[in-house]
């Protein structure tokens, strides 16, 4: 894996990709972008997406990895990812590395080296709950690398304060699964935010215009708090 990197690294060098700027954050939608701090999920921090088990949240993650703009990394023990929908939400196999750990700490370790990597632009660590201490190592790295951290998991628990930037659940709907052929429709709660407030948002991916639009009930919502701002 750590090869793989490094290759990754020399490549992206030669095609001068360290010298491309990316935008600090990382755009959802422009309701939703409004109320992040910054505009949007800020990369070299960490994030952290709670998922309901119907796939929706692999989803999501997916269409931030793919919004990320470069190659990312996707590390799991579990051998049933369903990595092929993926491309659904824009994540090109051609772009995705895959790394299935033996143990939690050789998954911790290749979390924090992959984040390292300034030619990786995302990387999703799924199904394990880093500790005080690994979180911060994982930031750390993140701010090291540049790229944006995400943390997959299923446990819907509050696990009390987190050195994560966000903190996420979604929630499949009508048409939500990654494996469904109509757009997937999520809930998107923000759950935690730092320096900002939770929310949530009812949204569906429209694969074919690659973007996420809030469904009308959420857009009336939005529109007289807009008007009450102005």
């Amino acid at each position: 894996m750590l090869a793989a990197l490094r290759a990754r690294a020399a490549r992206g060098e030669k095609a001068g990709l360290a010298e491309r700027e990316e935008p600090p954050v990382i755009s959802l939608c422009p309701e939703m972008d409004r109320h992040l701090p910054g505009g949007g999920l800020p990369r070299a921090a960490l994030h952290e997406v709670v998922s309901d088990g119907s796939g929706a949240a692999a989803g999501f993650a997916a269409l931030l990895m793919a919004r990320s703009g470069g190659t990312v990394f996707w590390i799991s023990r579990d051998t049933d990812t369903g990595l092929p929908g993926l491309a659904a939400f824009g994540l090109s196999p051609g772009r995705l590395l895959l790394a299935r750990p033996r143990s939690q700490q050789d998954a911790f370790w290749a979390a924090e080296e992959a984040l390292r990597c300034s030619a990786i632009s995302a990387v999703l660590l799924a199904g394990e709950q880093p500790d005080a201490a690994a979180m911060r190592r994982l930031q750390l790295a993140a701010e090291t690398g540049g790229g944006i951290g995400l943390l997959l998991r299923e446990s819907e628990e509050d696990e009390g304060p987190s050195l994560a930037t966000t903190r996420w659940r979604v929630t499949g709907r009508a048409g939500g699964s990654m494996h469904d052929l109509g757009d997937p429709q999520w809930s998107l709660d923000l759950l935690r935010c730092r320096a900002g407030r939770p929310r949530s948002w009812h949204v569906t991916w429209r694969a074919g215009m690659d973007s996420l639009v809030l469904d009308d009930e959420a857009r009336e919502e939005e529109a007289p708090r807009r008007a009450r701002r102005h």
